[in-house]
């Protein structure tokens, strides 16, 4: 029986696809683009929802020798950044195949947390990473309602409920709080990308761990990247010139618009509104890093 696959399989060989033939070496590719956990209507964020089946269907693909990931995200939801991150440890485990990240304009924050599920990191020499911390930004509106005359009303059955309330001033217990909070997930940042790097980071951890970002030759310096490169290049060094890199995206729906990871019931002018706010805090977080 094995015998008649083996002449089967060779048989049906010239008239496959280059990428399903045993012969070619082949890297599936999936793109992970875009802020992390930020999601409108009409603007679907990176989450781990959006990106769980294009990673398994990119390590379930037959004789795949690696994983490449093309990444280009300032970050974001550091809870979703975690959930990617996870997924792809687990999958490169159980699958058994190597990661390669490949970094485009940036891989900052919780980009970069992502990009340290690799085993390798590469990236253009302009390419921006770091930014190993946590932020939180907000409003003031306390003094504008006084000024036009409007009475802020709050309700609660908890003390703290009313916490970092952009209507009221600000509370310095509460600031203390929040930067309490913060501290516990850089410091689990921190430890992440200790455990993902080692020996291979070498700045003092006071300007490594700062929030600070650096082109990726600095970063190569810093331990946070392994080499500069692109993926059609790498891919061909490591591989030979007749490597396939399919690109792994995920299923379309109705229109053939991607399915985004979180389901849109209805589509109304409160989703136009949410879109164009959208638009402007993401275009700010992508300012940050010059973009």
């Amino acid at each position: 029986m094995a015998g008649l696959l083996e002449r089967t399989a060779r048989f049906l060989q010239p008239v496959l696809p280059r990428r399903f033939r045993g012969d070619m070496p082949v890297v599936p590719v999936v793109r992970l683009a875009g802020i992390i956990g930020f999601s409108t209507p009409l603007r679907p964020g990176l989450t781990l929802a959006s990106v769980a089946k294009p990673l398994e269907r990119a390590f379930a693909w037959p004789r795949a020798r690696a994983v490449a990931l093309l990444i280009n995200s300032p970050g974001g939801s550091a809870v979703q950044s975690h959930l990617v991150f996870q997924r792809i440890r687990q999958l490169s485990r159980e699958k058994e195949r190597p990661v390669i990240a490949f970094v485009e304009d940036v891989a900052a924050s919780g980009g970069y947390m992502i990009a340290c599920a690799a085993d390798e990191i590469v990236a253009d020499a302009s390419s921006i990473v770091g930014s190993i911390g946590v932020i939180g930004a907000s409003f003031g509106f306390s003094k504008l309602i006084e000024k036009i005359g409007v009475e802020r009303r709050i309700y609660t059955s908890g003390t703290n409920k009313a916490m970092l309330d952009p209507f009221l001033p600000e509370n310095p217990e509460h600031v203390a709080r929040l930067k309490a909070i913060q501290e516990d997930i850089h410091a689990s940042f921190i430890d992440l990308v200790k455990s993902r790097r080692g020996a291979r980071l070498t700045a003092p951890e006071d300007e490594l761990f700062s929030g600070e970002y650096w082109a990726a030759k600095r970063g190569i310096e810093y331990g946070l990247v392994d080499r500069i490169g692109d993926l059609r290049s790498v891919m061909r060094e490591r591989f030979g010139d007749k490597v396939e890199t399919p690109l792994v995206s995920a299923g379309r729906g109705l229109f053939g618009r991607a399915t985004p990871g979180i389901g849109v019931d209805h589509f109304d002018r409160a989703g136009l509104a949410d879109d164009l706010v959208s638009a402007l805090e993401a275009r700010a977080i992508w300012a940050r890093y010059g973009l």
